[in-house]
């Protein structure tokens, strides 16, 4: 069942539909996802679908895929009934044919290559949505944000334009 890979085509022109259970961990995965941001992975999975596959590598002797790369969007299907269900258990992967070393360093790659955001362009991200009408409620369920992170992002961008609608404290009283 293992994928032929080619030099000149990559691995991702030939995903395959795998059954979650036929999936396993791998033991050298260094990267953790906080709270927040695999809520918010779920709700991406919800509302986007499984839009990257998972990439595995196919253990012939015991009839298993070990995840490379994907461990979390593998997680979210088990943790959730409904993803599960609507994905009838199956998980798109993309199957490599690599030495553990080489796996290894391709998961840390993986993780790496996806960088963090740039607080400026963020603070630019925020201030468009508002200047589109969405509220911070809006922003915060669909970005995955706190509240408080986007005020701090509304405040870098220095436009009291993105505040006219803001509800202020009135704890005290000009007079």
């Amino acid at each position: 069942m293992k994928a032929k890979e080619s030099k000149s085509q990559s691995p991702v022109y030939n995903v395959k539909a795998i059954p979650v259970e036929k999936l396993r961990a791998n033991e050298y995965n260094p990267n953790r996802v906080a709270p927040p941001e695999m809520e918010l992975l779920y709700r991406s999975i919800k509302e986007d679908g499984y839009t990257m596959p998972v990439v595995v590598y196919y253990h012939k002797d015991d009839d298993v895929y070990e995840i490379v790369d994907g461990f979390h969007r593998y997680s979210i299907m088990l943790l959730y009934p409904d993803i599960y269900e609507r994905e009838k258990g199956l998980l798109p992967c993309s199957i490599i044919d690599k030495p553990i070393s080489e796996r290894i360093a391709s998961t840390i790659r993986h993780n790496r290559a996806r960088g963090s955001h740039n607080v400026d362009l963020m603070s630019n991200i925020v201030a468009e949505l508002v200047e589109m009408g969405k509220t911070d409620k809006w922003i915060s369920k669909h970005l995955g944000m706190s509240i408080d992170e986007i005020l701090r992002l509304k405040q870098i961008t220095g436009l009291a334009a993105l505040f006219k609608d803001a509800e202020f404290s009135k704890s005290w009283i000009v007079g």
